[in-house]
């Protein structure tokens, strides 16, 4: 690992250690990749490629875009575990390149069918679920001990900052160059992110089960029922919230539909409205902290609100509307993040934690390819203003039920209010990278 002396350490962590600022250069390149060439697929298959089956055909490609993430997680986990990290992390992003280079000749050659479309989303998205994990498992690898919180949040700070720069530039490459220049952008992000991670030499060679050691392999290891039988609190949380994910992540759906059908727009308004969304969902982290009250009474007021501006573009039907509403929207999932995973890290036990986060993720995770297919559906035969009020209507009664849970229980009354953090990637709710 890299020494840093006292000076140095008013550095930011990506420029006093020089390895992490490389693993986390490919990090930014593989998650600005992988948004781009979902947003830009979904806009090109609404605005340019679809036809009248726009909905259902949105719906599906993300779906699809996301299953890997829910699917492969216990095998990602094994594999992270065996092997050495940076053979992990370059092989993910060798093989994303490739696959988008491969798509990207196809593309330049003739028209590139759906369904081919489809399976480089697919391999594309595994590759992205090996990736980011493995990522941030390598982090106490690549810095020093009293490095870690800084890296971690500058790791956990990019991700969103990388995936608003992928939703910005994915409309408009496809507005200005077409499918064959997002699927070749795609391609040279990819390859450079695996050669960065190729020159870069990781400190120690090490696979996840020699840094934890033989003392935590001899630790009994609960499986997550046995952890939530003993937090009932938490349990009807997580049913909350995944719930709310089925009306919420219905956004990603709605905004190209919105945008192709009621604004009539091109390219940059997508842009727009993905810039609104990933901006409202930062200022929502920096900020979420300092609110007062208990999680579950912020969190049902955030839902209450989230559902009023949801719902504005379906009564309002104008760009200015849709942008601001979008902005709030974001900001809400940004508060409800910070909120609930610091009150999660106060509940859940120690030994407990990392298997009930993995879990976690891929439980909520999991609405989203059920939310993608039935927008997408319903997207075919009602219209996006209709959708937005479905999204509002459908978040009150979660509100409601969170609300009446906190005041039912005396756990979330006990917990104190968190100090201010930035919690970007481990949502309850919200964006799906």
């Amino acid at each position: 690992m890299t020494v840093s002396t006292g000076a140095s350490r008013q550095l930011p962590i990506v420029l006093r250690n020089r390895v992490f600022g490389s693993v986390w250069a490919a990090q930014v390149l593989t998650q600005a990749a992988g948004r781009m060439f979902q947003v830009g697929m979904v806009w090109w298959l609404v605005g340019y490629s679809a036809g009248a089956d726009r909905g259902l055909a949105s719906g599906a490609f993300l779906a699809v875009s996301t299953l890997p993430a829910v699917v492969l997680a216990p095998l990602v986990a094994s594999l992270i575990a065996r092997c050495p990290h940076r053979t992990v992390l370059g092989g993910a992003a060798a093989v994303a390149g490739l696959v988008a280079a491969g798509t990207a000749g196809w593309t330049y050659a003739t028209a590139l069918p759906t369904g081919v479309a489809y399976g480089a989303a697919l391999l594309l998205a595994g590759c992205q679920a090996v990736f980011d994990p493995c990522l941030t498992t390598s982090v106490p690898e690549l810095v020093d001990d009293a490095d870690i919180e800084a890296a971690t949040g500058f790791e956990l700070a990019t991700q969103s900052l990388a995936a608003l720069a992928g939703g910005l530039l994915g409309p408009l490459v496809v507005d200005a160059w077409g499918l064959a220049g997002i699927v070749a952008g795609c391609a040279g992000a990819y390859l450079l992110a695996a050669a960065l991670i190729g020159v870069t030499r990781f400190p120690a060679a090490a696979t996840g089960s020699e840094v934890i050691g033989e003392d935590a392999s001899a630790a009994p290891r609960r499986t997550l029922r046995q952890i939530l039988a003993d937090l009932p609190f938490i349990r009807r949380v997580l049913l909350c919230f995944t719930a709310a994910n089925v009306f919420t992540t219905a956004v990603f759906v709605v905004m190209p539909l919105y945008t192709r059908s009621v604004l009539q727009a091109h390219g940059s308004t997508v842009a727009a409205l993905e810039a609104a969304l990933g901006a409202g969902t930062l200022v929502g982290s920096f900020t979420g902290g300092r609110l007062p009250g208990s999680p579950t009474t912020i969190g049902a007021g955030c839902l209450t609100l989230m559902a009023a501006a949801l719902g504005l573009p379906g009564l309002l039907a104008t760009q200015a509307a849709a942008v601001g509403s979008l902005a709030v929207a974001g900001w809400c999932v940004g508060v409800i993040g910070v909120r609930f995973v610091a009150l999660f890290q106060r509940l859940v036990p120690v030994g407990d934690r990392p298997g009930f986060f993995a879990v976690m993720q891929s439980l909520l995770g999991a609405t989203f390819p059920l939310s993608s297919l039935v927008f997408g559906l319903l997207g075919d035969h009602l219209s996006p203003r209709s959708l937005c009020v479905v999204q509002a209507v459908g978040l009150v009664p979660v509100a409601l039920v969170l609300l009446l849970l906190g005041r039912s229980d005396r756990t979330a009354r006990q917990v104190p209010d968190p100090e201010p953090v930035l919690i970007t990637s481990a949502l309850p709710m919200g964006e799906q990278r």
